[in-house]
């Protein structure tokens, strides 16, 4: 295949700087909107009358067969093409002859894997966002049916309070809901301005019309500043740190997912489907999916830290640098869609141990601020308050039991204010039922 720039050149490109150069084999996945963001530009062409209106419509119908033939397997892509953008243009004139080489009129490669860039993340943010719903929905819906199972609350990964099994599922889900959030507003920055017009970096001498490819392709507006707009890779960078916390708040879940499967805590088990055992211990079942999660979540914060190395030290317009912005992107894209697809199912089919997580709530004396409330509402200074209770989890310890099961007299004899009700007060239903801010 003929290189773009072959006039200038007498001697062919070495092979392996073909290899080296080329960029096909990665962004060959934004073909449509290649050609989408092809057929705007050709269509404002014709109706500015900088290409004749039947060179317009020869070319547009040109690449509407192009993406049904792609869309179909009859047209296979060159793995000799430089780029996608190459291969199109390249395509295009094999089939319509001159028309096809009027398409680049007005345009270079910079604006134009700019605006396609952001044509394919959009697509795929999307996508994404449909799959964080899903999860959502899947966590909301295992803690609906969790609403009363009592579990222990950790700070420090330490028995703490009481809290539901539910209440402790909705924290990912409000986590979730940020993540799809962040992501409506990393769409909405990066589809205000489109780069289609900026050309190399400093514009064109053609009278076209920006606002018409701009909202053709559903941007707003057309980008301010020509250098700015091929040289851009904020969203990028902005896209891959929003996967990033998914990925990161994915990875706590796993951690969690990862504990509880353990036979120390043995709070759920997962299903077959979503689990795999070992090749020389028959009793192991392991929770390989959650442990895979939480292991890619190191891929995407790498390909967070690529992009932000790359673009550093890079002056003013582009760069082939930033060719590198691809792959680092994508895998970023592949990898949170790959975990968000198992992470659901393996959510919805999990068994959850209600009678152990309420055995292991009973220990550790998580109701301890609830006897140290129960003497404030009558009166004491909570540091007062808080010494007593303390001296109290202390004796349960030397007579090994617990707060529930110590006598009544153990109590009076630390304070004259305790009486009968106490045991009711520190009953974990009744401290999981008395908390304000709860969801």
């Amino acid at each position: 295949m003929d290189k773009l720039w072959k006039g200038r050149f007498s001697k062919e490109t070495d092979s392996k700087v073909n290899d080296f150069n080329s960029s096909f084999r990665f962004d060959c996945r934004m073909w449509r909107e290649d050609i989408e963001g092809s057929m705007a530009h050709a269509e404002m062409l014709g109706k500015c009358g900088i290409i004749s209106q039947s060179d317009s419509e020869r070319i547009i119908e040109g690449l509407e067969r192009i993406k049904k033939d792609i869309e179909s397997g009859k047209l296979q892509f060159d793995s000799n093409a430089e780029d996608i953008h190459t291969f199109i243009e390249t395509e295009l004139t094999a089939q319509i002859g001159e028309a096809g080489k009027k398409l680049h009129t007005a345009r270079s490669r910079n604006d134009q894997t700019a605006t396609d860039l952001r044509l394919y993340l959009r697509r795929e943010i999307e996508e994404i966002q449909e799959l964080l719903h899903d999860l959502r929905v899947t966590v909301c819906a295992v803690a609906d049916e969790h609403e009363n199972t009592i579990m222990p609350g950790y700070t420090h990964l330490q028995r703490a309070q009481p809290v539901t099994f539910a209440s402790h599922l909705d924290a990912y889900a409000a986590m979730f809901w940020r993540d799809d959030d962040r992501l409506d507003d990393v769409i909405g920055r990066m589809m205000k301005l489109c780069p289609l017009g900026c050309a190399a970096l400093a514009g064109t001498t053609y009278p076209i019309d920006r606002e018409m490819t701009a909202e053709s392709l559903g941007f707003k507006y057309p980008c301010v500043n020509t250098l700015d707009g091929v040289s851009d890779r904020d969203f990028c960078i902005e896209i891959v740190s929003a996967l990033a916390i998914i990925m990161m708040h994915l990875s706590r879940f796993s951690e969690e997912i990862i504990l509880w499967c353990s036979w120390e805590f043995r709070f759920i088990e997962l299903d077959d489907a979503y689990a795999t055992g070992s090749s020389i211990m028959p009793q192991k079942k392991n929770p390989d999916i959650a442990e895979l999660v939480r292991g890619k979540a190191a891929r995407v914060f790498a390909d967070l830290q690529t992009l932000l190395v790359m673009m550093k030290g890079l002056p003013l317009a582009y760069n082939k640098d930033m060719q590198e912005d691809k792959e680092a992107i994508f895998d970023a894209v592949d990898t949170v869609k790959m975990c968000l697809e198992v992470f659901a199912p393996m959510l919805a089919t999990m068994t959850v141990n209600k009678a152990r997580m309420r055995e292991a709530a009973a220990q550790g004396f998580i109701n301890a601020t609830d006897c140290a409330d129960y003497l404030v509402k009558k009166g004491m200074a909570f540091r007062d308050a808080y010494k007593i209770t303390g001296e109290l989890v202390a004796l349960c310890i030397e007579k090994n039991t617990d707060l529930e099961n110590l006598p009544l007299d153990e109590y009076k004899g630390k304070s004259g204010l305790f009486s009968e009700d106490i045991f009711e007060a520190i009953r974990l239903e009744t401290c999981v039922r008395n908390r304000i801010g709860k969801d």
